[in-house]
């Protein structure tokens, strides 16, 4: 699976971005898509996932602030963010896993500073 992810940048504390990451190549239907975040010097942190029935999960430190969804048609899984914080602020990648195997596709940066 090639993924690749686009919609980072810069905003202010407060604001709203939505990620999008767009899947090609073999996909099962029982893909688990998420997103991921990673600043320098920390381990790449779980945001959240959606599974094939819809099903999602999400990182206590986003819920109730960021929303996964997907779009099935268009192979693209998107992360709405809002009230973000400077504690947002990291690259941000798009994961697949099917089968045992995870597929990453190329972070974004969001970094969220006044």
């Amino acid at each position: 699976v090639q993924l690749q992810a686009s919609g980072g940048g810069l905003v202010q504390p407060g604001g709203s971005l939505t990620l999008s990451c767009a899947a090609s190549g073999v996909i099962y239907a029982s893909v688990v898509m998420g997103w991921y975040r990673q600043v320098p010097g920390k381990e790449r942190e779980k945001v959240a996932q959606i599974f094939n029935r819809g099903y999602v999960k999400y990182a206590d430190s986003v819920k109730g602030r960021f929303t996964i969804s997907r779009d099935n048609d268009k192979n693209t899984v998107y992360l709405q963010m809002n009230s973000l914080q400077p504690e947002d602020t990291a690259v941000y990648y798009c994961n697949a896993f099917q089968r045992g195997s995870d597929s990453w596709g190329t972070g974004t940066l969001v970094t969220v500073s006044s």
